[in-house]
């Protein structure tokens, strides 16, 4: 009775204990899928069976940095030397769709490439995945989507020695790809501030801007123009089979950019979403 009595706490205490330390990954099977999701508390690669991507042919008018990135992802599938790269610019011009759609072009020629997703607010782990992947057979792009950093965040000094520190530096079989609005990842402001506060102020701005420095490519992307904007609908349009008068196609169109205040990728394929509902044309 009395050992029953003792041992039902220890359990609960030996319970909690695994729960606070769970025990190490083990080794994931990167055949099970083409792409996966970082995950903490505890490590795992979770596998994503159907990647949410668009066609690379759909997007239009970043042709510059469409064509930069899909030869540099094609060179580092190939095992041959290639850049981290950073896409930036404006929000809703296809940066995301864009990476999710070369990983998708290489991995449809027959290529094996495994694209892993790694939250910004999960950067401190990046050692432990680094770990994971450094010999696994296969290459990895390594997808950061929306990175940026405020003020007081400390994340991006954990993404350096990913991009060119540490002694064991970056494993020859990854890359990073990351996404921002921000060309230097943090805010003007804070850039600002820096140089006018610090003791010594160039050395301050140094610290933060040399994050970017660490990407080899720099893509941009910029606000698009009426007429891209409406190649994008008529790209969707033909892609799935949607039959519009054009007058009637480009009025409409026009129309809810202007209700929206701004012309994007995004908004033309929220347009598109409506208009492919209203004729019963599924997706």
């Amino acid at each position: 009775m009395m050992r029953a009595i003792l041992t039902d706490p220890l359990d609960r205490i030996a319970d909690a204990l695994e729960r606070m330390s769970p025990a190490p990954m083990g080794t994931p099977d990167f055949d099970s899928a083409d792409a996966f999701l970082w995950q903490t508390a505890p490590d795992r690669l979770d596998p994503v069976s159907k990647i949410n991507r668009v066609d690379l042919d759909l997007l239009v008018g970043i042709d510059r940095s469409r064509d930069t990135l899909m030869a540099n992802t094609v060179q580092f599938a190939n095992g041959l030397p290639a850049n981290n790269a950073l896409l930036w610019g404006a929000r809703g011009m296809g940066k995301s769709s864009l990476v999710k759609a070369a990983h998708g072009a290489v991995v449809q020629s027959g290529k094996s490439l495994k694209l892993v997703e790694l939250q910004r607010e999960d950067l401190p782990s990046v050692g432990r995945l680094l770990d994971h992947l450094r010999d696994a057979p296969h290459r990895f792009v390594l997808f950061c989507d929306d990175l940026s950093f405020s003020h007081d965040d400390q994340h991006y000094k954990s993404l350096k020695a990913v991009l060119d520190g540490g002694i064991a530096g970056r494993p020859d079989n990854v890359i990073l790809y990351a996404t921002s609005n921000r060309r230097h990842l943090m805010p003007r402001d804070m850039i600002e501030n820096e140089r006018s506060t610090a003791i010594t102020p160039g050395e301050a701005v140094e610290e933060k801007v040399s994050l970017s420095d660490r990407f080899g490519l720099w893509l941009g992307f910029h606000p698009c123009d009426q007429d891209q904007y409406l190649a994008m609908i008529d790209g969707y349009c033909r892609a799935h089979g949607v039959s519009v008068d054009a007058d009637e196609l480009r009025a409409e169109a026009i129309e809810w950019q202007a209700t929206r205040g701004s012309r994007s990728g995004r908004v033309a394929w929220q347009f598109f979403v409506d208009l492919a509902g209203r004729h019963g044309v599924t997706l």
